[in-house]
């Protein structure tokens, strides 16, 4: 009775290894963000908009390769500056 208890929890442990590998896999595939162990994304380093001093993340920000900006407005208003 007790092998037979430990042979179905053995078994349920491998199903969920292999049903987090198998989602691991598809997350990945469809480029699902990584997240931290406690299931929360990773941070992120912002940039500040040198116009306007909104923080950006570098993903979405408009860049002119050393600057990044929120918008194409403040990118032409700092290029006018200059």
């Amino acid at each position: 009775m007790l092998a037979r208890l430990l042979e179905i929890i053995v078994f349920l442990l491998v199903i969920r290894a292999a049903w987090r590998v198998i989602g691991s896999m598809i997350a990945i595939s469809a480029g699902v963000r990584r997240t931290t162990a406690s299931g929360e994304p990773r941070p992120v380093k912002l940039v500040r908009d040198p116009v306007c001093g909104t923080y950006v993340s570098p993903d979405s920000a408009i860049s002119d390769g050393q600057d990044y900006f929120c918008s194409e407005k403040c990118r032409d208003e700092y290029r006018s500056r200059r």
